[in-house]
């Protein structure tokens, strides 16, 4: 039978981290700490660490020493560079306007983004962290990062072009390199161009998205990636492509669907109520 600890560190899997109990924190950081703990256990609590429930200083220092230390498993430190993004993307939007809306302090910021630079510029270090550290960077808008996710997509290194991709939706200015892996034939890379094609609004990209979404076959996981990412390129058109999936059998893709509707509503002011009336009159 597992012990406590054990118990309460997976059950926050389990939940929203909303519902999370009051020792959530304490017990995640004491698992950082705690190099004796299996790695999947304090891969998982680095993993959580990093909702804003419970970053703070405290929980950021735990997972800055892991992160940096070459002595600390891979999977680990890859974990911990991923956890600093919701923080890192909160205090550049925030710009510190109001500190006590950003869960980490200024000079840990600083601290967190110079790591990141400095480990992923490090050739020594694990493929996997580097990633991650770039993948996490991104997060909070700096020079660097545009030669960085540059460089990563030219590797044609299938892993580091999944990196780039992700880099390349949370910045400007790489619209050709997501409208050529809209049509790779790896389905990993299509579905994070398809995403980073929706996050920066590539009107380009609109063909080949709506194309996706209604043709009969595409793959679940790239018809999901698609049915958001058409609604935030062409909200004004997104109805009528996606009207036909509503009744689909598939509940996973009915909620994107709906999500989506919802979204295009909202950015392009139209209701569909209106659309469904319309339809009942004609």
């Amino acid at each position: 039978m597992p012990n406590e600890f054990t118990w309460r560190i997976e059950s926050l899997e389990d939940l929203p981290p909303w519902d999370w109990p009051k020792g959530a924190h304490d017990a995640i950081l004491q698992a950082l700490r705690d190099r004796k703990r299996p790695v999947k256990e304090r891969t998982l609590a680095a993993h959580l660490g990093g909702e804003i429930v419970v970053m703070d200083d405290v929980l950021a220092e735990a997972l800055l020493e892991i992160f940096m230390s070459r002595e600390e498993p891979e999977e680990i430190r890859a974990a911990a560079a991923i956890s600093f993004g919701p923080a890192l993307q909160l205090a550049w939007e925030d710009g510190f306007e109001d500190p006590g809306s950003v869960p980490i302090s200024e000079a840990m910021y600083d601290r967190i983004r110079a790591a990141l630079r400095q480990v992923h510029d490090d050739t020594g270090a694990p493929k996997e962290v580097r990633r991650r550290a770039l993948e996490a960077a991104v997060r909070a808008e700096d020079e660097w990062l545009f030669d960085a996710a540059r460089a990563a997509y030219k590797t044609g290194d299938r892993e580091w072009v999944l990196t780039a991709l992700f880099a390349m939706g949370h910045m400007d200015g790489f619209d050709r390199e997501i409208l050529d892996a809209l049509r790779s034939k790896e389905e990993e890379i299509q579905r994070e161009a398809i995403i980073a094609a929706g996050s920066r609004e590539i009107d380009g990209a609109w063909g080949v998205v709506s194309g996706l979404v209604a043709r009969r076959g595409s793959p679940k996981p790239i018809l999901l990636a698609a049915i958001p990412a058409a609604a935030s390129i062409r909200p004004e058109e997104v109805y009528e492509l996606l009207d036909p999936l509503r009744d689909s059998k598939d509940s996973e893709i009915r909620e994107a669907v709906e999500d989506a509707l919802a979204l295009a509503s909202e950015d392009h002011g139209w209701d569909e109520d209106d659309d469904d009336e319309e339809d009942e009159g004609e």
